[in-house]
């Protein structure tokens, strides 16, 4: 993996910015039927829930309950070495072709908790293979916050809860890591 040494700061705008279309998109969800663009596993209309799927929420405290930690863990991604914008992307489009493929079928999928998951998923993994004391300090960290929401986020019978997306995400967070991520030279 190549070096992408940077500071948060530079990040931040990006973030910001990710997070507005989130909640733009809500917004005029208010209006248009925008929901209908979520993923449907196997259903070849749904496929476009792949990219779009993140974006869109059912309501006010879904979309709050993934922004919080969209925030939170973008902001710790933006401080790693990772290409921060390369992991949003393949965490998304992986974990978004899983669910399509392997999800409950004729489920509609909204949301960006597979992202949240995925996300949480490639600190903690990326952390243990990098074998640096900050990503091993933001691994424990995250694990400890989010460890309880991930282990209850895919237990399967919460009604309403793309708990597959959960599980789905963070495969997909893993891979990403394992892929991206390489164990750092020991000095």
């Amino acid at each position: 993996m190549q070096s992408h040494v940077h500071r948060i700061r530079e990040e931040l705008p990006a973030v910001a910015l990710f997070l507005l279309a989130i909640w733009g998109v809500f917004l005029l969800d208010l209006i248009l039927p925008l929901e209908r663009f979520g993923l449907v596993p196997r259903d070849f209309g749904g496929l476009l829930g792949v990219v779009t799927m993140p974006f869109l929420h059912a309501d006010f405290s879904h979309l709050l309950n993934n922004s919080v930690p969209l925030a939170v863990l973008l902001t710790l991604l933006a401080g790693s070495r990772a290409d921060s914008r390369l992991v949003v992307v393949a965490v998304t489009v992986l974990g978004g072709v899983l669910l399509w493929l392997f999800g409950r079928g004729h489920a509609l999928h909204i949301g960006a908790s597979g992202l949240v998951f995925g996300l949480a998923v490639f600190l903690i993994v990326s952390g243990l293979r990098e074998q640096r004391i900050m990503p091993l300090f933001i691994s424990v960290l995250v694990a400890f916050v989010y460890g309880g929401t991930l282990l209850g986020g895919i237990l399967p019978w919460q009604s309403g809860v793309s708990w597959d997306g959960h599980l789905l995400g963070g495969i997909a967070g893993a891979l990403v890591a394992w892929l991206l991520v390489r164990k750092s030279p020991v000095p």
